[in-house]
């Protein structure tokens, strides 16, 4: 009996699987291994998140000027955090000044209180604490409140009103916007893993497919699309993300679209595109590409602009493909099968860049030769496969 231990492809396999095989024993823990070069950073993350670090802000008192907003923006621990101690901070400064109104009336004094206090049922300072919270909240036990013998304390009972509806505003606002922020709404804006390239009325095309996962409607929504890529001018000078607006277009025109059911989105590539001189080869090595697509518009149900990116590098897009349809009608109505939605097949594409496509009228004629023969020669097969094809009734 023979024992193989993972021999060449094709060999007689053995009793042991393959993947129990120790197919590594034999190399040298010393020989320098080579990595596969690393992907191009993305300035734009697959999920819309812009890749970029903001370092050393000498002026971090900016951000204090638009509190509102740095609270909005910050981590949900944080804001937590700071609605917290907003509420208890406030608490316990207000009761320090009702345990000082209450001393210095003399009505903490056991033996020698007032016989009209400013404050009644104020003996300690944790009961001046929840005297505090009675205030601002509007609890109102009836324990304890304020009578006419202090003006004082009826200041600082308004006071602490005013403050208290201030900090409730800010707080449950910076809150509902945290809740009802526009990226949330994009969470259900889907793009195609991947992009493609194929013709389309005869001209090469940039072609990626978008939809919307809710029935609620995007309202006026916008496509626009980015080439960022880093070039060096004639001076000399190297910019690392420039940044060029391509057109797109669509089913209806324009960079409007009517996002009821998944759309294929699809940039003309002619002598005013940045992709003229792309060639399929170029995908494979042009790592300084990126291409970013954003998605506006907005949310019917709020109101609220949203937005949705993402990018495609140039290993992301396919050269020679297209998207598979996933809309269909079924009863009376249209369905969306969105198992299908970033599938594509191939289909003939001259390997060529688009420039040599508008210099060559004639490499589009042999393609076109080329697909007339294959559709003859599929239908040959299936006429031939018809004619011998056996029917059960002829058997019979």
């Amino acid at each position: 009996m023979k024992l193989e231990l993972g021999g060449e492809p094709g060999a007689e396999t053995g009793i042991i699987p393959e993947e129990y095989v120790l197919t590594r024993l034999a190399e040298d823990p010393t020989e320098p291994r080579y990595r596969a070069r690393e992907r191009r950073a993305r300035f734009v993350s697959k999920n819309g998140n812009c890749n970029v670090a903001h370092k050393n802000i000498r002026e971090q008192g900016r951000f204090l000027q638009d509190v509102f907003t740095t609270l909005v923006d910050l981590k949900w621990p944080y804001t937590l955090l700071i609605f917290t101690m907003s509420f208890l901070c406030s608490w316990l400064l207000f009761a320090m000044v009702w345990w000082l109104i209450a001393f210095a009336h003399g009505d903490l004094a056991p033996g020698e209180a007032a016989a009209v206090p400013c404050i009644t049922s104020i003996h300690s300072f944790s009961s001046a604490f929840l005297f505090s919270i009675e205030v601002q909240v509007t609890i109102g036990f009836g324990g304890r409140m304020v009578t006419e013998e202090c003006p004082l304390a009826i200041l600082i009972l308004i006071v602490q009103n005013i403050v208290g509806l201030m900090i409730n505003a800010i707080m449950l606002g910076c809150i509902f916007m945290k809740t009802a922020q526009a990226h949330r709404r994009a969470e259900t804006l889907i793009f195609s893993k991947h992009a493609v390239i194929a013709l389309r009325h005869s001209r090469l095309c940039f072609m990626l497919r978008v939809g919307d996962l809710r029935k609620s409607m995007i309202i006026s929504a916008t496509i626009h699309m980015q080439v960022v890529r880093k070039t060096t001018s004639p001076e000399g000078e190297v910019v690392p993300l420039h940044q060029l607006d391509i057109p797109m277009e669509n089913g209806v025109g324009g960079n409007n679209i009517f996002l009821v059911a998944p759309l294929i989105i699809y940039h003309v590539i002619d002598a005013k595109s940045p992709l003229y001189d792309l060639a399929p080869c170029d995908l494979h090595h042009h790592h300084d590409l990126e291409i970013v697509v954003i998605l506006e518009g907005v949310v019917e149900t709020t109101g609220i602009t949203t937005q949705a990116r993402t990018s495609y590098l140039a290993d992301e897009i396919l050269w020679g493909q297209r998207f598979v349809p996933i809309v269909s009608e079924e009863d009376g109505r249209y369905s969306v099968d969105y198992s299908k939605f970033g599938n594509t097949i191939k289909v003939p594409t001259p390997l060529c860049t688009a420039r040599q496509l508008d210099e060559d009228p004639s490499l589009l004629d042999i393609l076109t030769l080329a697909r007339g023969s294959l559709r003859k020669r599929s239908m040959a097969m299936a006429k031939a496969k018809a004619k011998f094809s056996i029917s059960p009734d002829s058997l019979s």
